[in-house]
């Protein structure tokens, strides 16, 4: 898949980065016969390798542990494919190339924030032409939980009407399964606005949508602090939006692409839509990972809930037992 030749290819360019700015050469010694000695050179020489590799990504170009966690795991594939595939014998070394994992927090929309940029039309009126286009594309991805791939290259086709019913069929780019959502009225409405003989929605680079969905989040309001962290080899550190003076990240900072994706599925399970209905619409396996933490965020959010009414419960409890003292 291009997703994948692309992320290779970083790599590849890490690696020649490495190479060319620290003066190492990268030589892969292929045994003719055990050798003892020969062993403990290569040994030493990868030992040595994965520590200078790994304080190049992290210190000269400052990357975050899932940037080179994932490079690692490029390279422990392409030893197991010399290995596996063309039968080499260059030893077992690259499985001590660890690679580290970051949990990086999944920014989502309250469902009073969603409700807003559906409904309220004083809101709407006060956006310019160009994040009109964009609130709606955002609107769209937080109802579907398409991926953005997928969402943006929707065609006239992916649209179907069924006994009154509109519905929208995709294919995922990614996991090449079908989808069949059923829509809502707002929805239906965007896409008809929008329905051309190319494409269900207007056309943004990445880039400049990612720039505009700030831009909309920061109209609506979304200002408050939001203190991002990221990780290093395990370890959390806050990032600032201005390092020099300290200035945090506000959670309109936070707004991209993927928080479409994401709002909609913590939405259904938040509005307790079973597991299974929203993996459905998701598209994720049963045992995916990256599902699970929605589901976390959401019994999070269902836990607050119910603290609230208890808590509420509790003061009517003690309003009325004080009416007896």
């Amino acid at each position: 898949m291009k997703g994948s030749v692309v992320k290779l290819d970083a790599t590849y360019k890490a690696l020649k980065g490495f190479s060319d700015f620290k003066g190492y050469p990268l030589k892969i010694k292929v045994f003719k016969r055990t050798n003892a000695r020969e062993a403990q050179s290569q040994k030493t020489y990868w030992n040595r390798f994965y520590q200078k590799f790994s304080d190049y990504l992290y210190n000269d170009l400052d990357c975050y542990d899932n940037y080179a966690g994932s490079v690692m795991k490029d390279l422990r594939s392409f030893f197991n494919y010399l290995i596996v595939e063309k039968n080499m014998m260059i030893g077992n070394f690259h499985k001590k190339f660890y690679a580290y994992k970051e949990d990086i927090e999944i920014v989502t929309l309250q469902p009073d924030q969603l409700n807003f940029l559906i409904y309220n039309k004083i809101f709407e009126d006060l956006l310019s032409p160009t994040l009109l286009k964009v609130k709606d594309i955002f609107v769209v991805g937080c109802t579907v939980a398409l991926r953005y791939s997928d969402l943006i290259n929707l065609k006239p086709s992916n649209l179907e009407k069924e006994n009154n019913q509109w519905y929208l069929k995709v294919q995922s780019k990614k996991t090449q399964t079908y989808t069949r959502i059923k829509l809502p009225v707002y929805a239906v409405q965007i896409f008809l606005k929008y329905k051309n003989k190319k494409r269900l929605l207007p056309f943004f680079n990445l880039v400049a949508l990612n720039l505009y969905l700030k831009r909309l989040s920061e109209k609506a309001g979304w200002i408050e602090e939001k203190i991002k962290t990221r990780q290093k080899r395990g370890i959390a550190m806050v990032v600032y939006k201005d390092k020099l003076k300290k200035i945090h990240y506000r959670f309109c900072d936070h707004i991209t692409t993927h928080t479409m994706r994401r709002t909609a599925i913590t939405t259904m399970l938040r509005l307790q839509m079973p597991e299974h209905l929203v993996r459905k619409i998701s598209g994720h396996t049963a045992g995916s990972v990256e599902f699970h933490k929605y589901v976390a965020i959401s019994q999070n959010y269902l836990d607050t809930e119910t603290d609230k009414v208890f808590e509420k419960l509790n003061a009517m409890h003690s309003k009325n037992n004080s009416k007896f003292v």
